[in-house]
């Protein structure tokens, strides 16, 4: 594919991503070769807790991904692979990235952001201006760095997605995702998250009995648990209530998008501007 997009804006992408691997002391680079690739589905299997044999995504589809025109990135250290992702090319005209998995061995510690800006630079250079994914809207930290981190917006709420899955992240609830689309020219890494202050709650209380939704003239808000993961694994069954919960605030707050997320778990649901 041509590049379309201004030299010195894809310069000024290497640049942040390059800045982004050193803060997070890896070494970020396109990978295709078998072995490596392996060491990559290993590594999302891991992340994932999968069943054995039952990975994220294995070797052979990494490598029909790089083979197609999309790309697999790693984040090495003298340990060997301690991050990827990978990504394809969206619909014909589109100039959109679709970003299949992304996922690290250390959380908050900057490898994700790194892996992400490396993906952002690749996709600039061959002349997208956006890359979209998935993300659980009921995970708190990956909503908080997609909207917050990373400046994107989720414009589309998925019922069930997948279907059933039984990694350590999904089993036993049901897969609803929210569609992420990253404008990638209007990235700035120095940009501090704001959110606008919300009315008072509605009176309607969220699975926990505290308020989780607001509503204001052009705009919803709605809350979010702190942590999904230990709720699905310590009350099944308030998990799937704050999963049927926010879905149906977001399905009914349709056509609006989920465009911020406060530290507290408020997700801002606006028009598209």
């Amino acid at each position: 594919m041509a590049v379309t997009t201004a030299p010195a804006t894809t310069e000024s992408a290497r640049r942040q991503a390059e800045v982004a691997a050193d803060a997070a002391v890896v070494r970020v680079m396109a990978v295709e070769d078998a072995s490596r690739l392996r060491e990559v589905a290993a590594l999302f299997a891991r992340v994932w807790a999968s069943k054995p044999g039952a990975g994220p995504l294995p070797s052979d589809a990494l490598r029909a991904c790089t083979h197609a025109g999309g790309v697999v990135h790693a984040a090495l250290t003298s340990d060997g692979v301690v991050g990827a992702s990978a990504a394809i090319w969206g619909p014909p005209d589109a100039r959109d990235v679709y970003s299949l998995i992304a996922g690290a061995d250390r959380t908050c510690r900057g490898v994700g952001y790194a892996l992400k800006l490396a993906q952002r630079a690749w996709a600039l250079e061959r002349g997208a201006a956006t890359i979209s994914w998935t993300f659980d809207p009921l995970i708190r930290r990956n909503a908080w760095f997609n909207l917050g981190k990373l400046g994107a917006h989720a414009p589309e709420y998925l019922v069930d997605f997948y279907g059933p899955l039984e990694d350590a992240f999904n089993a036993g609830d049901e897969t609803d995702r929210l569609t992420v689309q990253w404008p990638l020219a209007r990235f700035d890494p120095d940009h501090v998250p704001g959110f606008e202050p919300r009315p008072e709650p509605s009176l309607e209380p969220g699975p926990d009995g505290l308020p989780f939704k607001a509503r204001g003239r052009d705009a919803v808000w709605c809350r979010i648990p702190e942590d999904i993961l230990a709720l699905r694994a310590g009350d099944p069954a308030q998990a799937r209530a704050w999963r049927h919960a926010v879905r149906a605030v977001f399905l009914a707050a349709h056509p609006l998008a989920a465009t911020s997320i406060s530290r507290d778990g408020w997700y801002h649901l606006t028009p598209l501007v």
